[in-house]
Order: C-alpha cells, then sequence, then structure tokens
C-alpha cells in the first residue's frame, strides 16, 4: 500500500518594527493571544509562529503547509480586530503600511538529530542534508 505523500512544509519569514517604548505591551499581547486568533491561524494553514527579538527589530519565522495561508489570515474579521490592537505597537513606512518586509530563504539544514535512532543508526555516523534555496 502507498504511504500519502506528506505535505511539504513552507517556510516564511518577516520582520517587523517597534516603536519605542512599545515591546513591554506587544510581548503581553502575544503572551496572551487570543485563542480565536489561534484557530483562525491555524485553519489557515499556519501550523508554527516564532518570533525573535532585537531592540525595536522582531523577526518572525512560520511554518504553513498552503502558500496562501498568511494571506487567508491578514483577509480575516479576528485578524484585523488584532491588527487594530497592535496598530499603535507597531513603526509604519512614509507610505502608511507596517514598516515589516519578507525575508528570502537562502540556506536551510535539517539532520537527525530530532528524530529517534533505530539500533542500526546509532552504530553509524549521522549525516546532514543541506539544502541550498532559492
Amino acid at each position: 500500500m502507498k504511504q500519502p505523500k506528506k505535505p511539504q512544509v513552507i517556510r516564511r519569514a518577516f520582520t517587523l518594527r517597534l516603536k519605542p517604548g512599545s515591546f513591554a505591551k506587544y510581548k503581553h499581547y502575544h503572551d496572551n493571544i487570543w485563542p480565536e486568533l489561534v484557530r483562525e491561524v491555524e485553519s489557515c494553514g499556519i501550523a508554527q509562529i516564532t518570533t525573535f527579538e532585537n531592540d525595536l527589530q522582531l523577526f518572525l519565522y512560520s511554518e504553513i503547509y498552503d502558500k496562501k495561508a498568511w494571506d487567508k489570515l491578514w483577509g480575516s474579521k479576528i485578524h484585523d480586530q488584532w491588527a487594530e490592537l497592535m496598530e499603535p505597537l507597531m513603526q509604519f513606512r512614509p507610505d502608511g503600511k507596517v514598516d515589516a518586509g519578507p525575508l528570502r530563504e537562502i540556506f536551510h539544514l535539517e539532520t537527525t538529530a530530532a528524530k529517534p535512532k533505530t539500533t542500526q543508526e546509532r552504530k553509524s555516523p549521522a549525516s546532514g542534508k543541506a539544502r541550498r534555496t532559492n
């Protein structure tokens, strides 16, 4: 019997900029994210979101299974409500849009470190797979 093909994960990353003095409030909102927003994120096909910060610069990493997942979320009513909450915290460009931008993936490495090893695999050296991305 043929195994169903596992959906291909799509990694997306963005940068965002906060206004000075807004990090604590931004973090508080995300530490207390609305359950209905989480449900919407999931239903749009976003499997994972992680945000890192460096002063006012934020780096958002996500794993999705639908190329249109973010567009679906950004077009939802619950995200519009969340965006209203975030608006006073975010920096904007002169054109009135949030100071944000997508990042292009240039390197990805997966190893077997996270996978349980069989007896045979424990006896042989690990092999990593590096993949060049566009």
